[in-house]
């Protein structure tokens, strides 16, 4: 990716030099601003990886998780941020040390809920509207995952 984002800078520098120092300097404004969150960011992830192994966070999920399973992943998922694609690989990781599959089902289904935008919605179409979706989001996706156990586990009986 960077390989190709220094080729378009290159082209644009030969079709025209002061759009694409223009454009470079205005990159480098938002890299100086996005940089601390990167860090902090960067930071976090390996303070999570370092203490929080697969294994342990298996068994708070695993087959005999119960309630706490269930409100574990409702919760993980109204919580998670970023592009969906990111998780696949920790999720994919976790399911290999037993974590239920309609935990998963129900995190993806939870990450519906956009936290951050909830004010706009609020503004939008109301209170009532809001909190009645939510809830509908949020029992829709314990439902889903209730769903995807039931038949996943009637196709994997190892699982």
């Amino acid at each position: 990716m960077l390989g190709i984002v220094v080729l378009l800078y290159a082209v644009a520098g030969v079709i025209n030099s002061a759009d694409a120092y223009s454009a470079l300097t205005s990159s480098l404004k938002v890299l100086k601003t996005i940089l601390p969150i990167l860090l902090v960011v960067v930071l976090l992830m390996a303070i999570i990886n370092s203490f929080i192994q697969p294994k342990k966070i298996a068994k708070y999920l695993g087959k005999e998780s119960g309630l706490k399973g269930w409100t574990i992943a409702l919760l993980s998922g109204l919580l998670s941020h970023g592009s969906g694609y990111v998780w696949y690989p920790m999720l994919s990781d976790l399911r290999e040390h037993g974590v239920r599959d309609g935990l998963i089902v129900t995190f993806f289904y939870a990450r519906a809920i956009k936290l951050p935008w909830l004010p706009m919605m609020v503004a939008y179409f109301g209170t009532a509207f809001t909190i009645i979706l939510t809830v509908y989001i949020l029992l829709g996706a314990l439902l889903q995952g209730l769903i995807a156990d039931k038949f996943l586990s009637v196709q994997s009986p190892n699982r």
